[in-house]
């Protein structure tokens, strides 16, 4: 009587993948979504007790929230990695619109949805702000990672809330100076330069502030249901 035959399961290469890998593309997805809709919706603005601010409030803010996850997750390096991939997704889809923008439509204003001036408004964008946003978005982003690290760092990582509110607040100063700074600069006097910055930073003040109960709720869950742990704190010397 012949043995039976033993047959091996042969896991697939999405099955060695570890749960953190897997975590850290999810994270890494909602990110740069979140990064390039908020480009895309800025041209709109809603109106606030403080006055009239972008539309981009709305999804800037997770991004804030998913570098400090990543950062305490995946420490400096995993951050500075997130902060990069953004970059490169940014350029490309600035490339991407530019060239889509430049193409003309049919003759027939019936054979296209937009006609071109709409598109042009909408996804156009100018050359000066898209170079303000990034150079914004890069100072914001690695002083975010650094004070995040410092204070982890400092407390031993205990305070959660204080190294992803405090890193947030200081480095959304340099990011709302820096876009307001450069963009503006020569188009409008220094005081409604001023003025617009003080609003937009009030607003993400409070944001950041109402999304520290949303950053201990994940925090937990990745440590509860996928029993992962954050990264150790650098040692400080």
């Amino acid at each position: 009587m012949s043995e039976p035959v033993v047959r091996e399961e042969v896991s697939s290469p999405f099955d060695r993948v570890s749960p953190s890998a897997k975590l850290f593309v999810c994270l890494s997805v909602a990110f740069i979504s979140c990064l390039l809709l908020g480009d895309v919706i800025g041209g709109k603005n809603i109106g606030t007790p403080l006055g009239p601010i972008s539309v981009g409030i709305v999804a800037f803010p997770v991004t804030f929230l998913l570098t400090d996850v990543v950062n305490d997750f995946y420490g400096r390096r995993g951050a500075r990695f997130l902060t990069f991939l953004g970059f490169g997704a940014a350029v490309g889809a600035w490339v991407l619109l530019q060239i889509t923008t430049a193409i003309p439509p049919p003759p027939d204003p019936n054979d296209t949805y937009f006609t071109q001036a709409e598109f042009i408004k909408i996804f156009g964008g100018s050359a000066r702000l898209f170079v303000a946003s990034i150079i914004a978005y890069l100072i914001g982003q690695f002083l975010d990672i650094y004070v995040f690290q410092f204070w982890k760092a400092l407390t031993q990582s205990r305070h959660l809330w204080l190294r992803a509110t405090g890193s947030t607040l200081l480095s959304q100063i340099v990011d709302t100076v820096a876009v307001n700074g450069i963009f503006w600069f020569g188009k409008q006097d220094a005081a409604w330069i001023a003025r617009k910055g003080l609003r937009e930073y009030g607003i993400k003040l409070v944001v950041a502030i109402c999304l520290t109960p949303v950053i201990y709720a994940l925090h937990g869950a990745i440590v509860r249901w996928m029993k992962l742990e954050p990264e150790k704190h650098e040692t400080r010397t």
